[in-house]
């Protein structure tokens, strides 16, 4: 089983104004899961699923959770996932649990610190949440951290994920390119000394950088970074959602 980003999952303060911001931005709707007992809504791109939305659990505030996007990696075995996280020097930070109809999740960190879930899912047929280049989905995944080979090891050992290109950002260091252990790129990963603590940033697809960053901002988001050029000829802004919660989105100009 090949392990790669199968979801995405916006955890906030506020799921009703975050659903309204994305909705503006990407164009998703957000509709109810079914999931018993708990608000949780899915956002979709015309019909199709990309990602989750619900509010912070309780206590999670007084911890010092902030809003936040976080990804969900698929294993064959959740449990023994969570195990080999933990022997290598992970975290655990939701137990694994099942989900009715859905599949089995465990909150996890790697040694650095930057949570993500991994999850066992029930049924078949591909996931539909990543797809590059395809508007309102996943495109790609960067992890900014402290110490990227040290990462790159982790993921490896982890997941199987490798190294395709290390690119040379000057005085920024160098920006690891990596897939899920064959393939394309997926994503990549880069030291970042101003982040306060190492995380996954989501880059999400858009038809055109300039008109996307205009809804960023005339929702009341903030783009702190871009739109750059990448090497692949698209262009990419960093943006902070109303609430807070950290993303990013990628397109091309017309």
């Amino acid at each position: 089983m090949t392990s790669s980003f199968i979801w995405y999952e916006l955890l906030t303060s506020d799921p009703a104004a975050a659903a309204r911001f994305y909705g503006e931005v990407l164009g998703w709707t957000a509709g109810d899961s079914g999931q018993p007992g708990m608000d949780y809504r899915i956002f979709s791109m015309q019909g199709v699923g990309v990602g989750g939305l619900m509010a912070f659990p309780p206590g999670a505030v007084e911890s010092g959770m902030r809003p936040m996007w976080l990804g969900y990696v698929s294993v064959a075995d959740v449990d023994a996932s969570v195990a080999r996280f933990l022997a290598a020097g992970g975290a655990l930070h939701m137990p694994a649990r099942d989900l009715p109809n859905v599949g089995r999740i465990a909150m996890i960190a790697d040694p650095q610190g930057a949570l993500l879930y991994v999850m066992t899912a029930l049924g078949s047929g591909p996931a539909t949440s990543f797809a590059p280049r395809k508007p309102g989905h996943g495109g790609w995944h960067e992890l900014h951290t402290k110490d990227w080979a040290a990462a790159l090891a982790f993921y490896r050992d982890q997941f199987g994920w490798n190294q395709v290109h290390a690119m040379d950002m000057g005085h920024m260091g160098t920006y690891l390119q990596f897939n899920f252990g064959s393939g394309p790129m997926v994503g990549g990963m880069m030291n970042d000394a101003d982040a306060d603590r190492p995380f996954w940033l989501y880059v999400f697809n858009v038809d055109d950088i300039d008109t996307a960053h205009g809804r960023v901002i005339s929702n009341g988001g903030e783009v702190p970074l871009g739109p750059l050029p990448v090497p692949t000829g698209e262009w990419v802004l960093h943006a902070r959602d109303p609430q807070g919660a950290r993303f990013a989105l990628v397109g091309g100009k017309h």
